[in-house]
């Protein structure tokens, strides 16, 4: 189990985001199965190709480091893996926003 805990701040520069918004897009249209509620938090199923923990343990690293107030928590195997994401009060509407749009690609 890795878990990356987080502060409150954003600091990724305004001409990247559209890149990583498109590696999380890919991710969440290739891998999730599900998309789950559970109180604060959102709770994604993934399976994929060989690499898919290694993927998503790296995506989660550099989102945290730019965009401090999301905690990840990654576990489990290529085949059958956990995404376990937070945010403080403050940022819920950032994590409803992800996981409609986890939701959205998927389907």
């Amino acid at each position: 189990m890795e878990t990356l805990l987080t502060t409150d701040a954003c600091t990724m520069p305004t001409a990247e985001r559209p890149l990583r918004l498109a590696e999380f897009d890919a991710l969440f249209a290739s891998a999730v199965r599900s998309v789950e509620r559970r109180g604060d938090d959102v709770r994604m199923r993934l399976a994929g190709p060989d690499g898919l923990v290694a993927r998503v343990r790296d995506l989660t690293a550099r989102e945290t480091s730019c965009c401090s107030f999301f905690t990840f928590t990654v576990e489990g195997t290529d085949e059958d893996l956990t995404l376990d994401v937070s945010v403080p009060p403050a940022h819920q509407e950032i994590l409803d926003a992800l996981a409609e749009r986890a939701r959205e690609l998927s389907a």
